[in-house]
Formats: C-alpha cells, sequence, structure tokens
C-alpha cells in the first residue's frame, strides 16, 4: 500500500509539472462552456423560426453541451500527452525502472488521470449547463427535470472516459504523433461522416463517441439510438476498458 502511495503521488508529480497538460485542462473547459453558450444564444435567437416539429422536440440540455465536440479534442490531447510525453523524452525508462510492476504503475496512472479528469468534466458540464440554460431563456431546462441531471452528470463522465480511453490507445501506440494522427481526425471527422451516411449509421452508433454521447440527451427524439442513455453510456465504458487492457498487454509485452 505504501509502495502504491507513493507511485500515485509521482504519477500527481508528473502531470501538474508538465505545462501542456495543465493547458489542455483549461482548454478543454474554455472551449465546451464558450461554444455551448455561443451556440444556445444563436438558437434562443433562432427559436420561433424553427419548424414546429423541431420546436416540439427541442432539447435544450443537449443544446447547450453543443461544445462538447471540440471539448473532447482537448481531453484526448490531455489523455495522450500524460502518457506519449514520458515516451517521447525518454523519461517511461526511468519510471518503469522505479516501478518494476507495470500493472501498478498504469493503474495509477489511470487512478490520477481519470479523478483528475472526472473533477473537471463534472465542473465542465455544471457549468457548461447552468450557463447555457440562462441563455436559452423561457427555452431553458431545470437540473430537476426528468433526465436532466443524469444528462449534466453524464456528461462530466463522458470526459472522463473519453481521456482515459485515450490513455489506453497511447499506451498501444507510443508514439505522439501517431496517436493524435489518428485519433483526432477520428473523432473530430471520421466518426461523424459514419455516422451520418445510412450505409454505416448501424454500425457507427456503437463507435465510443457516438454511443457515450447519448446520456447527454434528454428528449429521445434528438438522436436515434436502439439503445438509452445509460446503456449508450456502459458502451463507452467497454470500449475504454478495451483500450486500457490493450495499452496494459502492449505495455507488459514491450521494451520501454
Amino acid at each position: 500500500m505504501a509502495h502504491t502511495s507513493r507511485v500515485l503521488k509521482s504519477e500527481w508529480t508528473k502531470v501538474r509539472s508538465v505545462r501542456s497538460t495543465v493547458w489542455t485542462l483549461a482548454l478543454a473547459l474554455v472551449v465546451t462552456v464558450g461554444l455551448g453558450a455561443l451556440i444556445c444564444v444563436l438558437t434562443n435567437n433562432e427559436f420561433d423560426d424553427m419548424s414546429t416539429r423541431d420546436q416540439l422536440t427541442f432539447d435544450p440540455t443537449y443544446v447547450s453541451f453543443a461544445g462538447m465536440g471540440l471539448g473532447q479534442l482537448a481531453m484526448i490531447a490531455f489523455g495522450v500527452l500524460v502518457v506519449s510525453a514520458e515516451y517521447s523524452t525518454g523519461m517511461i525508462r526511468n519510471s518503469l525502472a522505479a516501478v518494476p510492476q507495470r500493472g501498478t504503475f498504469l493503474l495509477c496512472k489511470v487512478i490520477v488521470v481519470g479523478l483528475l479528469v472526472l473533477v473537471v468534466g463534472m465542473v465542465t458540464s455544471f457549468l457548461t449547463f447552468f450557463l447555457g440554460q440562462s441563455l436559452l431563456g423561457d427555452h431553458g431546462a431545470s437540473l430537476g427535470d426528468d433526465g436532466v441531471l443524469r444528462a449534466v452528470i453524464g456528461g462530466g463522465l463522458y470526459m472522463t472516459l473519453i481521456a482515459l480511453f485515450s490513455v489506453g490507445i497511447a499506451f498501444i501506440l507510443r508514439s505522439p504523433l501517431l496517436t493524435f494522427g489518428i485519433l483526432m481526425p477520428w473523432f473530430f471527422l471520421v466518426a461523424n461522416i459514419l455516422g451520418s451516411v445510412s450505409a454505416t449509421k448501424k454500425v457507427a452508433q456503437y463507435l465510443p463517441d457516438q454511443a457515450g454521447t447519448t446520456v447527454m440527451s434528454v428528449v429521445p427524439e434528438t438522436l436515434d439510438r436502439p439503445y438509452g442513455p445509460w446503456e449508450g453510456l456502459l458502451i463507452m465504458v467497454a470500449w475504454t476498458v478495451v483500450s486500457l487492457a490493450a495499452g496494459f498487454v502492449v505495455l507488459k509485452r514491450r521494451d520501454a
């Protein structure tokens, strides 16, 4: 236990001592809240011009999370940097020499990253919601409305899972350029394209981001999915677990 606590302290020191990781978390908050607020302002101004169907199926909670698409990229960057920075600088050799139990090393990194991102994600999610609803005016929702609290908490969990998923991928690929080159275009462009094309839509809805964002939806018509909000989040949890498990296998079998 004492050994594990020292490893946890070491991982915490690594995270807070690297300026880029701190900035990526701050960027995730600012981008998510700022873009969500802008979309809410525009939506409120154009609400009366929306069709009757769109007004009836309007989901103010989900609209406030419109900035999550860009905010998640910062969370992905954070997850990649906390791993790839050690490989690119060669620090990973010192880390594994100090902690030869690679399972303990990975677990402690996941715990530190997960708890930190969970706090930032929850703050971001609640701030995004409250600011967005105030800007939507009479069209906004209340935290006490059905499904709203679940959606807001789900927003924080989503950001946490996307970062941990990226940690697993970074351990598999080890190269920051390769990891960024795959994850960034995939989540920013490819997954959205696959989700909008009828031929691939049925498969794309089970991708981590497509499934995970379901938890932030309150009105069922907002997202056309064959599963509910919590089921969607569980699909993303499964992706994250697989990613971390694969990362552990690579970490255990390959030299630093």
